[in-house]
């Protein structure tokens, strides 16, 4: 224990950071996810059986679609014209005419079926166990029949591209089953060499296919295959073939399944039909690489990588001095999500930050797709939402936790998918609206669909999803300052944005450039004549996203160089003409640019507030005003809502530095689902920590994470403000370590009794002035590359420490 600054106080081991379940899983939500950001697993835990539910990111239905609709200028002509005319209700009916087609829906794999030979089952449930481990990635369930003791341990390898479980018994020869591989979609399985299963299908070619019986019958869409290996103990166990697609193990001590999977998909441009990949060639070629790999290597390998990205931050908190520790890894984790409300447990908070982070390594590392509604696990042929990337909050939401929380490359997805996104989009903004650049609209798909969506215009319609999305890549500059990144990647997509915005706004009677039509996301309001409508011009978060883009491209130019380009003057002179922030009659921020009535003020978006997070322009220092009117708006909207909607609420109050409402949304969240009885917009977790809507979906559980961490550090580049929304009567006590900070710096941070302790700040990029805010003390320092500083409680410089060392 070390009193005199630093984060040294506690050096003690890391809790364990483990989702304990009670049983086996009764819903799939009791399931525990496993993944390498390509593959996923749920695994169940059955005692007489064993269900494992595969998942592989590329399955999708449909194929590459025509993003463009040649009727669409005339029809958004019309629309204009109506806003114009302050008919917003017509308004909203006319732009039906600029919908287009559903997305397609992402699918299954299959599922990996193990029935065992048990006998007699004298199973008491005292003696079952299910748990992931997030530091290591594993789930492991264990129980006993009679006098053997059985053991399953399942991980997802992103090194070797394999999902692996070794199944175990105490007593030599005791270990008897049978496995099957099938799937809901399309498929045909074979055993293969006596001791593989070979499971081959395809995706449906049409969003709604008829049901068809053989894979010959209708037109293909993507292709897949799995092949799951199986390997016994060599001195007892023999293995026979069932059915023609069945594997049957008897008298084994233990065995050793490997599963790789494969699809045709070659790209969100190349049609299922023309692809040249060969989804079993693949496979095999995966399972030679992998079938010689001893099991201890495997996991060895598995655990290197994971951990070089999870073992980045940790995270301890004690809701009273040290000592007084009420974190107890091996209680059933449901059963603390229950008590939460009474015991306030900060050991459970600590355990769904990083179960957040978990998820996000899991189900997006670079070269696989983008994490979507989620993330990579799946059970439905027709899943809630298609579960597809919507853009409108929640696949920005899902990487918010990636910059701050040390994980930058897990957004690689993304970004990639942003470049797909924008060739699509150029002929969408061509097309539909007669504009350059790019374009993206609420929803899209794995063929990176740029159009509106069909369904409702107050969600349907809305052409800020790439812009949205744009501010993702200027961040990513914020805080790495990788220039490379910034000159090859981020800023032509940030040009071909900016080209388009340019393009959409039009000028105002008022010499204002708006946007018309707009929407503010799957919100209506109350037009002049009563009735309700959802289209009118230049809402708050069409020029809040609008401004952060032309910053970023403005700012981007100065540090490439290339600041007197024409697009960049449009884009400075375009800057200094769009509509302002304004408050309302009420106190709160305008979410239009009409003050409307609100027919809903306890809508869950929050779209209006973009400007205070995750954007730049309302801050307590420059903007009091719009903070208080922010807050008044956060007061309107209320504490309910659905999981999502809470965390982004818990991050804008964070940035308001009020840590009591930033908790309180914080703690609404432990809430435990009954997935028999979900209801509708009333967010909370299931009992796998897998964050509900309801149903699931997973960026609540990123969401969450990322407004921890807000709680803790925000940054700006210049400066870096610590615990700022700390609540300190519940987590009074704590350490983090590793969050990163805008400019490149890394921080590890420890605090007693509500009081800071110390800080140790570093830099892995250029040497930079840094000014550090706690409280009222404020501290200017310059973080040298290469070195550690070490700062007390009241910000003072007391250690300096070289990074080789």
């Amino acid at each position: 224990m070390d009193d005199g600054g630093g984060v040294s106080w506690y050096e003690g081991e890391e809790s364990p950071l483990r989702v304990v379940c009670g049983g086996p899983a009764e819903h799939w939500t009791d399931a525990l996810p496993i993944g390498n950001g390509r593959l996923g697993a749920m695994v169940w835990g059955g005692i007489a059986s064993e269900l494992i539910q595969l998942n592989e990111d590329t399955l999708w239905t449909g194929m590459p679609g025509n993003y463009t609709d040649p009727d669409a200028p005339k029809a958004l002509s019309d629309v204009r014209g109506l806003v114009d005319d302050g008919r917003f209700a017509e308004a909203t009916t006319a732009a039906s005419n600029l919908l287009g087609k559903p997305s397609e829906v992402y699918q299954l794999l299959g599922d990996l079926k193990l029935d065992f030979d048990h006998g007699h089952l004298s199973y008491a449930r005292d003696s079952y166990s299910r748990e992931l481990d997030l530091s290591t990635a594993t789930v492991t369930v264990s129980y006993s029949v009679d006098d053997v003791r059985f053991t399953r341990e399942h991980f997802c390898s992103h090194p070797h591209q394999v999902i692996v479980s070794k199944l175990s018994a105490s007593k030599p020869g005791s270990l008897s089953f049978t496995v099957a591989l099938t799937s809901q979609l399309l498929h045909q399985s074979h055993v293969r060499d006596e001791k593989q299963i070979v499971m081959e299908g395809s995706c449906p070619s049409e969003r709604l296919p008829p049901p068809t019986s053989k894979l010959e019958d209708g037109p293909r869409g993507i292709r897949f295959c799995s092949i799951l290996d199986l390997e016994i103990s060599e001195d007892n166990g023999i293995i026979s073939v069932v059915d023609g697609n069945k594997l049957k193990v008897d008298g084994s001590s233990w065995a050793i399944l490997r599963l790789v999977a494969s699809s045709s998909f070659d790209g969100p441009f190349t049609k299922p039909a023309d692809s040249g990949k060969d989804p079993v060639a693949e496979s095999l070629t995966t399972l030679r690489t992998v079938k010689n790999v001893s099991y201890s290597e495997l996991y060895l390998r598995h655990l290197k990588d994971f951990q070089t990205l999870f073992g980045r931050v940790s995270f301890r908190l004690w809701n009273s001095d040290f000592g007084a520790r009420t974190d107890d890894a091996s209680r059933i984790t449901a059963d603390r999500v229950k008590s939460f409300q009474q015991d306030e447990d900060p050991s459970l908070v600590a355990l769904l930050f990083q179960f957040g982070r978990y998820l996000l390594i899991s189900s997006s590392r670079p070269g696989t797709r983008v994490a979507n509604l989620q993330g990579i696990w799946n059970k439905d042929l027709r899943p809630k939402w298609d579960s597809t990337p919507h853009m409108n909050i929640n696949l920005e939401m899902n990487y918010w936790p990636a910059l701050p929380c040390n994980l930058a490359e897990c957004q690689e997805p993304l970004f990639d998918f942003i470049s797909s996104l924008s060739l699509n989009g150029k002929n969408t903004a061509e097309v539909n609206y007669r504009a350059k650049g790019w374009v993206a609209h609420h929803k899209t798909d794995i063929w990176a669909k740029s159009s509106p969506v069909q369904g409702d215009v107050v969600w349907a319609f809305w052409p800020m999803g790439g812009a949205w999305l744009c501010t993702h890549l200027w961040e990513h500059y914020t805080y790495t300052l990788d220039k490379d990144f910034l000159k090859m990647k981020a800023y032509p997509l940030l040009e071909g944005c900016a080209h388009f915005l340019l393009d959409w706004l039009i000028k105002g009677p008022d010499g204002y450039l708006e946007t018309n039509p707009s929407t503010s996301p799957e919100h209506e309001f109350i037009a002049p004549d009563g009735k309700l409508a959802a289209v009118s011009y230049s809402t708050t978060m069409d020029m809040e996203l609008i401004r952060g883009v032309f910053y970023a491209v403005s700012a981007a130019a100065e540090i490439l160089g290339k600041s007197e380009t024409d697009l960049v003057k449009s884009v400075r002179k375009a800057q200094t003409r769009t509509r302002p922030t304004k408050i309302a009659w009420d106190g709160s921020i305008m979410e239009w640019a009409l003050d409307f009535d609100d027919p809903e003020v306890h809508h869950r978006h929050l779209s209006h507030l973009f400007g205070l997070f995750p954007g730049h322009t309302i801050t307590l220092e420059d903007t009091p005003d719009l903070c208080k009117a922010a807050e008044k708006s956060l007061y309107k909207r209320g504490e309910e809502g659905p999981g999502w909607s809470m965390m982004w609420k818990a991050a804008l109050w964070a940035h308001l530095e009020n840590s009591e409402h930033a908790y309180r949304m914080v703690k609404r969240l432990f809430n435990l689902v009954d997935p028999d009885h979900e209801v509708e917009f009333h967010g909370g977790l299931y009992s796998n920590l897998f964050a509900a809507h309801p149903p699931f979906q997973i960026d609540a559980n990123f969401g969450f994470t990322a407004a921890i961490s807000e709680m803790l550090v925000q940054s700006t580049g210049e400066d870096l403000y610590l615990l700022s929304a700390l609540p300190r009567d519940k987590w009074p006590s704590g350490v983090v370590k590793g969050l990163r900070a805008r400019g490149g710096v890394t921080v590890n941070i420890s605090w007693r009794e509500g009081l800071l302790l110390g800080v140790d700040m570093w830099s892995d990029g250029e040497t930079s002035i840094v000014k550090l805010h706690y409280g009222g003390t404020h501290s200017g320092v310059q973080i040298v590359s290469g070195e550690c500083h070490a700062f007390d409680g009241d910000l003072r410089l007391i250690k300096k420490t070289s990074l080789m060392h």
